[in-house]
């Protein structure tokens, strides 16, 4: 393979190191910052830490003071604390970095020891960087491809081997975890979302013939969309009449402050308010009373007093709202085709899951099991299947047409990493030429790395809300959803797009002249644009880790918020306690495709994994001190993100196979192309059936740890449906396997062999780990109201104002509690400053706007 450098040196070295300067200098910029500001705003860097907080965020050890002792959880507490205490997922998550540490780590021991040499050693006549990777492989070497053959099947073969052996990882957990007696016990284990359910079947009578005995109770759902605008108007209502309270008691008390500092007291100066008024109300003027005007154009309606308004408002919406929730909870209101069904056990619960098909009579999907109250989106249930189907089809063609036009701006980026090769046909760029090579470094390095991780930055928010468009009842299957749909959009912008626009550009001007070796040019120069995802990989390791440990998000607002965001207890309660969420759907793709990129690259251009190796790990040192001491777990998916990731990861192997054996045919190769078109097929078939075989234990965990018996049932493929004749017994695996033929019991045994999760010891792990966890308790209200509509269950809000030392709080509070439960308890003003009191003198649970975190 001869030399394509031409007149265009590489510059792929000042490209690194234009990228490596700026982005380490940034970097230890923001640890400094962290290590100086980490114990003084404990609520930005360690809010898991307070042991006054809510328990159910609340870790066990306090923030390790000193400059340098963060660095102890690392070597002290066990990734398992993050299971216990926040959730699977955040657990998993970190396990998911750890392995693209390993497989990018052992990847680099594999093939650095015999690639580097071969490839450097080549003749191909490229420097700096390119001289290490495929493309300096001469015409004459091409016996040297055989190197990459067989260093790719042992990678390969790790590769697979890893990802296989966490899948059993994972179902091993999930089983532990969902039979643990904690969690168990929640009722949203034993409750399953039905949809399409027909008519005849929503009413009680039809339900328990159905499902007989082991329904233990159930929730019609309603049309809602009235009732939720009624309660979303006295909500709204109620927060302006708070709001105008503490308006008024603050201007009284900014008053009195003014007054009290001229010494004048004004007591004689009464006739200048209201003289009707209470004796409190001499420090404020009929003008102080807030006011609005009617209609939503603002400046056009009639003035009103605020405070008169909504309590006049909230004397109609109450009644009105109350009347409505309690024909709702009667079941007197438009039903819609959704039931929730809880059963006596678990067990019965996943059975009637896993039965029930719309196929079949009666018809109905089993739509969600396991999943939360909150986690339902109850605008998606009355949708019909024409409704779902139509929604899917819209918002997927919406993300297909998104994903091809984004490869224009994401083209431009990549074309800008190499756009030294793009000088000679395009006159207007010749003054790059003449550019120091540092700032050359910098516009083909940083510069375009940068823009690509800004540009992704607002996909997640499209796919996100796409998935709950298109007709997802559940904000995990949403969250899978955009999971799905982001990793294809990274694979195809960040890493194919960005590759092929890459590699073209620094070798367009070729191209142009001599067409015909546009196939021999691209061979030649594909790899080189590894390195952009060395730089990217900089960008990510160093930036965004340090980054995020930085949190300069969090950190403005802990030092702005307090003094002119949150001027409310209210909002300075929320602030308090709510956590930041990770949200898997963006965050496992987007690593995920980084593995993705590092794997594809991994025989092509071995020195990727090096530097892949120490991203992964300044990632997973950022992401494990947050998991501890900052963040929380926004939407559960159970492990369900992590067991996606890990077949997402195989694109990765399947796409650096490929490359390798497009670039052999392209050289003419044909001993490397047979031996590399075994190890893709062996792979393929590999991955089919391992899929095939675990990804039923994935989605539904077995019921005890005993295989044999559920394996040869896979094999069989027998599926039995609910059958309600047979005495009301639900479905269950034993006696549901049938007759097996030989030739299935081999073929179960061999799985049960190869694939047999109990090969894998986390199960016993894990499950003593977990049962340490304390079941919820529930009390009758929360039981009977689980699965109502939030609306149908939604209380009117009690309103939390100010209290102030002229009795003006006092007042208001008489005045308005007849209307709406008010008080002005724990909250007070410290000269112009709204405080709110917590700590060892008023619990949590005492906050007058606290509400109990039901286990549900």
């Amino acid at each position: 393979m001869s030399s394509s450098g031409g007149d265009q040196s590489s510059s792929s070295a000042s490209a690194f190191l234009s990228t490596l300067i700026p982005v380490g200098l940034l970097a230890a910029a923001f640890v400094g910052v962290f290590l100086t500001v980490r114990t003084k705003y404990k609520r930005v860097y360690g809010p898991r830490t307070y042991h006054e907080t809510l328990s159910k965020w609340e870790m066990t050890r306090d923030l390790p003071t000193g400059r340098f002792n963060w660095l102890k959880p690392f070597s002290h507490m066990p990734d398992e604390d993050v299971l216990k205490h926040q959730s699977l997922d955040g657990y998993l998550y970190l396990r998911f970095l750890k392995m693209l540490i390993l497989i990018c780590f052992v990847g680099s021991c594999i093939t650095f020891p015999v690639l580097f040499p071969v490839n450097a050693t080549a003749g191909g006549g490229q420097k700096q960087f390119d001289m290490l990777s495929f493309s300096n492989i001469g015409k004459n070497a091409k016996n040297r491809y055989y190197a990459h053959v067989f260093i790719g099947w042992i990678f390969f073969a790790f590769v697979m081997y890893m990802i296989t052996r966490e899948t059993m990882y994972c179902i091993n957990i999930r089983n532990a975890y969902l039979r643990a007696p904690f969690y168990a016990s929640r009722i949203s284990s034993r409750t399953v979302l039905f949809t399409d359910v027909p008519a005849e079947y929503l009413n009680p009578d039809k339900l328990r013939t159905l499902f007989s005995t082991y329904m233990q109770r159930y929730w019609l759902a309603t049309d809602c969309k009235d009732l939720e605008k009624k309660v979303e108007e006295r909500d709204k209502d109620a927060m302006m009449l708070e709001n105008a309270e503490i308006q008024l008691c603050s201007k009284g008390n900014k008053r009195h402050l003014k007054w009290e500092k001229k010494g004048d007291k004004r007591k004689d100066a009464i006739s200048e308010y209201d003289p009707e008024a209470p004796a409190t109300s001499r420090y404020l003027k009929k003008k102080d009373r807030p006011t609005h005007r009617l209609g939503k154009i603002p400046l056009i309606g009639k003035k009103v007093d605020t405070i008169d308004w909504t309590r006049s408002e909230l004397r109609r919406l109450n009644p009105e709202v109350q009347w409505a929730q309690d024909r709702h909870r009667s079941g007197d209101a438009k039903l819609l085709p959704a039931v929730f069904i809880e059963f006596t056990t678990q067990e019965a619960a996943e059975a009637a899951f896993r039965r029930m098909t719309p196929s079949k009579p009666p018809h109905m999907r089993p739509r969600a099991i396991g999943e939360r109250p909150d986690e339902i989106i109850w605008k998606n249930l009355g949708l019909s299947r024409k409704q779902r189907w139509l929604r899917r089809f819209g918002t997927n063609t919406f993300l297909t047409l998104m994903i091809i036009f984004w490869a224009i701006p994401v083209a431009v980026v990549g074309a800008i990493s190499n756009i030294n090769y793009l000088t000679n046909k395009v006159p207007f760029l010749g003054f790059i030429n003449h550019i120091p090579p540092v700032v050359l470094g910098v516009v083909t390095g940083l510069l375009p790395s940068v823009a690509l991780s800004i540009l992704m930055s607002l996909v997640p928010v499209f796919c996100r809300f796409a998935a709950k468009l298109s007709g997802e009842v559940t904000l995990p299957a949403a969250e899978l959803r955009t999971q799905s749909w982001y990793m294809a959009f990274q694979v195809v912008q960040v890493f194919l797009v960005m590759t092929l626009a890459s590699g073209a550009s620094s070798v367009v001007t070729k191209i142009i002249n001599e067409p015909s070796s546009a196939t021999t040019l691209l061979a030649e120069n594909l790899p080189k644009a590894s390195n952009f995802y060395i730089s990217y990989f900089i960008v990510q390791g160093l930036g965004i880790s340090t980054g995020s440990l930085l949190n300069i998000g969090g950190l403005a607002m802990g030092i702005i918020g307090p003094k002119f965001l949150q001027n409310t207890p209210r909002k300075k309660f929320n602030s308090y306690i709510t956590l930041g969420g990770q949200i898997w759907g963006a965050q496992y793709p987007q690593f995920g495709n980084l593995g993705i990129i590092a794997l594809s690259y991994s025989i092509i251009s071995p020195l990727l994994l090096g530097f892949a190796t120490v991203g992964f790990l300044c990632i997973y040192l950022a992401v494990r001190y947050n998991s501890f001491y900052v963040l929380s777990n926004t939407i559960d998916t159970k492990g369900l993100g992590y067991a996606r990731v890990l077949q997402q990861l195989t694109t990765g192997v399947y796409i650096g196979q490929v490359c390798q054996l497009g670039l052999f045919a392209i050289n003419t190769a044909p001993g490397p192309i047979v031996l590399q078109a075994i190890c893709l097929g062996v792979t393929a078939i590999y991955h089919a059936i391992m899929r095939h075989t675990l990804s039923e234990y994935v989605l539904y965990p077995p019921d005890s740890m005993d295989y044999d018996e559920r394996l040869a049932m896979l094999a069989s493929k027998k599926r039995m449906s609910y059958d309600s004749t047979k005495e009301g017994r639900p479905p269950s695996e034993k006696g549901a396997t049938g007759p097996i033929s030989k030739l299935s019991e081999k073929k179960a045994t061999f799985l049960a062999r190869w694939f047999d999760p109990r090969r894998s010891k986390s199960y016993d792990r894990f499950r003593n780990f977990v049962f340490e966890q304390e079941p919820p308790q529930y009390s009758m209200e929360e039981e009977e109201s689980a699965y109502f509509n939030p609306a149908i269950s939604s209380p009117p809000p009690t309103l939390w104002i100010v209290r102030d030392d002229l009795g003006i709080s006092t007042q208001e509070v008489k005045d308005s509690i007849e209307v709406i439960s008010i008080t002005d308890e724990f909250a007070r003003f410290e000269g112009k400053k709204v405080v709110w009191e917590r700590g060892e003198r008023v619990d949590l649970n005492e906050v007058p706007i606290w509400k109990k975190d039901v286990e549900y």
